[in-house]
């Protein structure tokens, strides 16, 4: 199944193919008409002395021009074959990387990044010498191995039997070799994807390491992995060791036993012929030479299937990321946002909302707020489509979310993040991410308006500065405040505010909650917010406890109900602020 579909990537490509099997045979039968010339010349002119030099000439100059023609057309059929090879691994990279921004949070959820990127990487790297190395090197050789049994039948049809039988060993040999080293290749390619699943996470969470001097266990659950995939490998090792060279070099033996005791034999009744004989051996040295090739490539191969079989699984993966429904193409004029009676759970067994229901008008401003866990930024998930409704309904504009393209839902509703991500480009690509119905001018004006002008033209380079990975040289409020600009650059109806001032350096700070208080100005808002005083002029505060909405209203009526909202209020502002407000 698995080598089908990987077989299917070279359809596209097939005359090529034909091209390069026909100019390979031609290869074959060139190198191979070799030896059966020497035979000719060693038993017709060298062995009785007849040395009549116009044939022998002529014979000297057949090799000369086979060899070089074996040699001009293994050149293009080689060229070809590892041409096709890198379009189609090419095509496989593009195919994984695809499904990959298609998939959903979920899928995300439980899947290590590390573990992720070894797929993408490491295990299409493998698959690609199964195309570029195994296959043409199989191709190749089994074409070799049956001209070779074709110049033993010409020669001598019995001992070319006998040689035949050693055709069905070496199968054996083979199976037993892909039966044994299958195992211990998938568990070599799970360890080492593994192994970048550990350390993506120590990179990522470095600083937390060091700061609670986690190296010591670290280096330790490292070193388990490493130990793991070490022992995979000897497995490998170890088959290799024995199935492969040790094997092939005992039957070529056989082999060799066979022929001399056949021309042997044959010489107490006649004369043999040291023609043929060379002939034989030649052929003999020439058949296990691509049989040790393959079985060298066998383990590339096998390889390159387990690895395919983890790419293939990643290709198969149904944790698609939510897309429209239904027909039609809505357009959100207005930004008006209600859930109906929503219920969520992310593992199917505990709810995390429960019956979530509330509406935000054109130009609102709704803000959730809550302890760690009570439902916040699954909403907002829930509103950008990144996990599907099932229970429930989520309505923009009076149309179901399902029913709007991901082109409209992503134009018209922004979203801002606690922690900025910014990709390795320029300031202006990041605002505009490439999307080339933003102007330059459209860039500048989106930065102006959210107040990231200034800082962005005291860069050395202004617009065109680097931004480094993660925008690690910018400030955390720099960071958030290129993040504003990229939102507004698609100028919203709605927004998401997920945190977006919790990690805000107190040097831009004022210029960021200036920046919030316009972005909001005119579009419906959904705030997601741990500062209670951040959204305290929402037009409307819900207070989310297990998933569920325990309060809702203005801050001065939370407030005068003395309950959840209250106590954090409290908590936040101090006693005295609290009995104030």
């Amino acid at each position: 199944m698995v080598m089908r579909r990987l077989l299917g990537y070279l359809k596209p490509h097939r005359k090529a193919l034909i091209l390069a099997f026909v100019a390979l045979l031609a290869a074959t039968a060139a190198d191979l008409a070799g030896p059966i010339l020497i035979k000719v010349f060693i038993d017709n002119h060298l062995v009785p002395r007849d040395f009549h030099w116009p044939i022998i000439v002529g014979l000297a100059a057949t090799y000369l021009l086979l060899h070089l023609a074996s040699v001009g057309i293994n050149y293009f059929q080689l060229l070809t074959f590892h041409k096709i090879a890198q379009w189609v691994i090419r095509r496989l990279r593009i195919d994984v990387f695809t499904k990959v921004q298609h998939l959903g949070l979920a899928f995300f959820d439980k899947t290590p990044g590390g573990s992720l990127v070894s797929r993408i990487t490491n295990d299409t790297e493998a698959v690609k010498e199964l195309f570029i190395s195994v296959l043409s090197t199989f191709v190749q050789n089994f074409v070799m191995i049956l001209g070779i049994f074709v110049g033993m039948f010409i020669l001598d049809v019995r001992l070319a039997l006998f040689c035949l039988v050693l055709m069905p060993v070496i199968l054996l040999i083979m199976q037993a070799y892909r039966r044994f080293s299958a195992k211990a290749y998938r568990l070599s390619r799970e360890k080492l994807s593994q192994l970048n699943a550990r350390l993506n996470e120590s990179i990522q969470g470095m600083s937390i390491i060091q700061a609670f001097r986690q190296e010591e266990r670290m280096r330790r659950e490292f070193g388990r992995v490493n130990q793991g995939r070490y022992e995979a490998m000897m497995k490998i090792v170890k088959i290799n060791g024995l199935l492969v060279r040790p094997a092939m070099d005992f039957l070529y033996v056989v082999a060799i036993m066979i022929v001399i005791s056949f021309f042997g034999v044959q010489s107490f009744s006649r004369v043999v012929e040291i023609g043929t004989l060379y002939a034989f051996l030649n052929y003999l040295d020439r058949l296990f030479e691509p049989i040790n090739q393959i079985m060298f490539r066998l383990s590339q191969m096998q390889q390159a299937v387990v690895s395919a079989e983890r790419v293939f699984e990643l290709m198969d993966q149904r944790l698609l990321a939510p897309t429209q429904e239904g027909e039609g193409d809505p357009v959100i004029r207005e930004g008006r946002i209600e859930f109906r009676n929503v219920s969520f759970s992310y593992d199917g067994k505990t709810d995390v909302l429960k019956n979530i229901s509330f509406t935000a008008h054109p130009g609102q401003t709704v803000a959730l707020v809550g302890h760690t866990g009570s439902g916040k930024t699954t909403i907002s998930n829930l509103l950008l489509r990144f996990y599907p409704v099932e229970r429930g309904e989520i309505l923009i504009d009076g149309v179901p979310l399902k029913r709007y393209s991901d082109r409209e839902l992503r134009s018209k509703v922004g979203l801002v993040l606690q922690d900025a991500f910014l990709f390795v480009g320029d300031v202006k690509s990041n605002i505009r991410l490439h999307n080339p119905d933003i102007t330059d001018e459209e860039v500048v004006e989106a930065a102006k308006f959210v107040q990231a002008d200034d800082f962005i033209r005291r860069l050395p380079r202004g617009y065109d500065e680097p931004v480094g990975e993660r925008g690690a040289t910018f400030s955390s409020g720099q960071r958030q405040l290129l993040s504003f600009a990229r939102t507004m650059a698609l100028n919203p109806k709605i927004l998401v505010l997920d945190e977006a001032t919790a990690s805000v350096d107190t040097e831009t700070e004022e210029a960021i909650q200036e920046a919030l208080a316009r972005m909001r100005r005119g579009r419906t808002t959904i705030a997601i917010a741990h500062r209670l005083s951040t959204i305290q002029d929402a037009d409307l505060i819900l207070v989310l406890h297990r998933g569920e909405i325990v309060e809702r209203g203005t801050h001065q009526e939370l407030l005068n109900k003395r309950g959840l909202y209250h106590k954090m209020y409290l908590l936040q502002q101090g006693q005295g602020e609290g009995e104030a407000g």
